[in-house]
C-alpha cells in the first residue's frame, strides 16, 4: 500500500513538474511586451517634461506648450490619455525616463552624442544655437577667449547640454571653467543675469528670444554653436515600435504643415527685438496693469484676458483718454461707427471701451472662415481690427494666388505688405493697404502677450518660492487631461498659445 502510494506521489510530481517546466518553457519563449503595447493597455502616455513658456505650463484656459500642443496629438493618434510630468530642471529628466517613470521626454532638448549614448531621439522638429548671455550695458565678451580673460563666473544648468558644448570648447581652451547648478533651469539662470546676481550663463536661441519678452536686460553675446537640432528623447529597446510610430507621427505633421503651424504659433512672432518698446512695456505692466486687470477679466469673455490688455496697450498704451488724428480715441481705440455698433456710448469710459473692443473683436473672430484653425483665427481677426476686414481677406486670395496655404497665418502674415505696392493692390477687391503695418500690428500684439504670460508665470513661481516651497518636488505633478474646450479664444490661439 505504501509502495503503491509513493508510486502515485512521483507520478504526481513528475506531471506537476512537467506542467511547471512547460509554463516556464512559455514564459521564456514569449516576448516581453513593446513600450508602444504597454503605453495601449494602460492608456496613459506619460511625457516627461520642462516647465517653461516654450515646452508646458499651466495657462488661464489649462495646459499649453508647443511639447505640450504635440504630445497631445501624439496621445490622440496613439488613443490613449495625456499625462504631462513637468519637471523644473534638467536634472530629473533623464533619470525619471531610465526609471520608466515617463515613456518619453518632450522638452525642447537637443540631440547631443552624450545622450544618443543611452538614449534614443525620435525626429527632429526644430533647430536652435547655444548662445552665452550676459547683461547689457555690462561688457561684453566677443568670444572664449574674452571670457576666460575676465575670469568671470559663467554658470549653466547641472545636465544640460550647454556641458557638452564647454567640454568641447575646453580641449582648445584648458583654462575655460564654469559652474553648474542642478536646482535652477535655464529661465532662472537669464533671470540672475538680469538682475546682475550672476554675470554669464548660456541658453537655447529660442528661449532667449522668449526670455527677452520679460527680461529686456539680457544680451547675446556671441553664438557658441551652430544650429542644433531639437527632438524628444525614449529608452533604447530591442523593439522599436514607439518609435516607429513617432517618426510617422512627425513625418505626418511635416507633410500636413501643422508643425509649421504650431512654430509659428509657439516663437513666430520672436524674430526681432525692440529693447526700448520692450522694456518700456515692462514697465507698464509694472505701473499700470494691476489698475486694468479686473476691467480685463471682466470682459474677456471668449479670449484670455491677457490678450484683451495686450490689445490695448498696442492700441493705447493704456491711455484711457487717448485719441489720434484719424477720430479714434479711449483704451480700445475705437472709431464713432465701431463705438455705436457694440452699445459704447463714451468711448473715453475705459469700463465701456473695454468692454466694446472685446466685443467687437468677437464679432470679427466670427467672421473668421472655418477653414481656418480655432488657434489662428485669432491674429487673422487682429489683423482685421487693424486693416480692415476686407483687406486681409485680399492678403489670403493673394496668399492662394502665390501657391501658398491661405489658412496659415504665417504665409499670410508675409503677404500683407504687398497690398502696399500697385502691381498688387491694383488687382486687390478692396485696394491699397498698409499690410506693412497690419503684420507688425499683430506680432506686437504677440510680443506684449508673451510678456505678460512670462510676468505672470514668474510672479507665481515667486509666490512659491516666498512660503517655502520646494519647486522640485513638483516634478512629480501628474496632470492628466483627457480634452480641453475647443474656443476661438486667445488662450487657445495664444495663452494657449505661450
Amino acid at each position: 500500500m505504501i509502495r503503491k502510494q509513493l508510486k502515485i506521489n512521483i507520478k504526481s510530481l513528475f506531471l506537476i513538474t512537467l506542467f511547471s517546466a512547460i509554463l516556464t518553457g512559455c514564459q521564456i519563449e514569449s516576448e516581453p511586451k513593446s513600450k508602444l503595447d504597454q503605453i495601449r493597455e494602460r492608456g496613459v502616455l506619460r511625457v516627461g517634461t520642462l516647465n517653461n513658456q516654450l515646452s508646458y505650463y499651466i495657462g488661464t484656459e489649462g495646459p499649453t506648450g508647443l511639447d505640450y500642443d504635440l504630445a497631445k496629438l501624439f496621445a490622440e493618434q496613439l488613443n490613449v490619455k495625456l499625462e504631462m510630468k513637468p519637471a523644473y530642471s534638467f536634472s530629473g529628466l533623464f533619470p525619471a525616463l531610465e526609471r520608466d517613470e515617463v515613456d518619453i521626454i518632450a522638452a525642447n532638448l537637443t540631440v547631443t552624442p552624450n545622450r544618443l549614448k543611452k538614449f534614443r531621439s525620435g525626429p527632429v522638429y526644430y533647430y536652435v544655437s547655444q548662445q552665452l548671455i550676459y547683461k547689457k550695458g555690462q561688457w561684453r565678451p566677443r568670444n572664449i577667449k574674452n571670457l576666460i580673460e575676465q575670469e568671470n563666473h559663467l554658470t549653466i544648468p547641472k545636465h544640460s547640454s550647454f556641458e557638452g558644448a564647454l567640454y568641447s570648447l575646453k580641449s582648445d581652451n584648458p583654462d575655460l571653467e564654469w559652474k553648474t547648478n542642478s536646482n535652477l533651469g535655464v529661465g532662472e539662470l537669464l533671470k540672475q543675469v538680469a538682475s546682475g546676481e550672476i554675470n554669464y550663463t548660456i541658453a537655447d536661441s529660442v528661449e532667449v528670444a522668449l526670455s527677452q519678452r520679460i527680461h529686456p536686460e539680457i544680451a547675446v553675446a556671441f553664438e557658441l554653436t551652430e544650429d542644433q537640432p531639437i527632438a524628444w528623447y525614449l529608452n533604447k529597446s530591442n523593439n522599436e515600435s514607439l518609435l516607429g510610430v513617432m517618426i510617422e507621427f512627425f513625418g505626418d505633421l511635416k507633410q500636413s504643415g501643422e508643425l509649421v503651424k504650431l512654430e509659428e504659433k509657439y516663437f513666430g512672432h520672436v524674430e526681432t527685438f525692440d529693447y526700448v518698446d520692450t522694456r518700456a512695456f515692462i514697465r507698464a505692466i509694472d505701473g499700470k496693469l494691476d489698475r486694468w486687470e479686473p476691467l480685463f477679466k471682466k470682459y474677456a469673455g471668449e479670449f484670455d484676458w491677457r490678450l484683451l490688455a495686450a490689445l490695448s496697450y498696442q492700441e493705447s498704451h493704456w491711455r484711457p483718454n487717448a485719441t489720434s488724428p484719424t477720430g479714434v480715441r479711449g483704451m480700445m481705440m475705437l472709431t464713432k461707427p465701431t463705438a455705436a455698433s457694440v452699445g459704447v456710448r463714451n468711448r473715453l469710459d475705459p469700463e465701456q471701451s473695454i468692454k466694446g473692443g472685446s466685443k467687437y473683436l468677437s464679432k470679427i473672430v466670427k467672421r473668421i472662415p472655418d477653414s481656418i484653425e480655432n488657434h489662428e483665427k485669432i491674429w487673422f481677426a487682429l489683423a482685421s481690427y487693424n486693416v480692415g476686414f476686407g483687406h486681409m481677406m485680399d492678403a489670403r486670395r493673394l496668399t492662394q494666388k502665390q501657391g501658398a496655404d491661405a489658412d496659415s497665418w504665417g504665409n499670410v502674415k508675409e503677404r500683407l505688405p504687398l497690398l502696399r505696392q500697385r502691381k498688387y493692390y491694383s488687382k486687390s477687391r478692396y485696394g491699397f493697404a498698409r499690410g506693412d503695418e497690419a503684420k507688425k500690428y499683430v506680432e506686437n500684439i504677440r510680443r506684449y502677450y508673451q510678456s505678460i504670460v512670462g510676468y505672470e508665470l514668474e510672479k507665481y513661481n515667486d509666490k512659491l518660492e516666498s512660503v517655502d516651497i520646494n519647486v522640485d518636488n513638483l516634478a512629480t505633478i501628474n496632470v492628466i487631461i483627457e480634452e480641453l474646450p475647443d474656443t476661438v479664444s486667445a488662450a487657445t490661439a495664444t495663452s494657449s498659445e505661450e
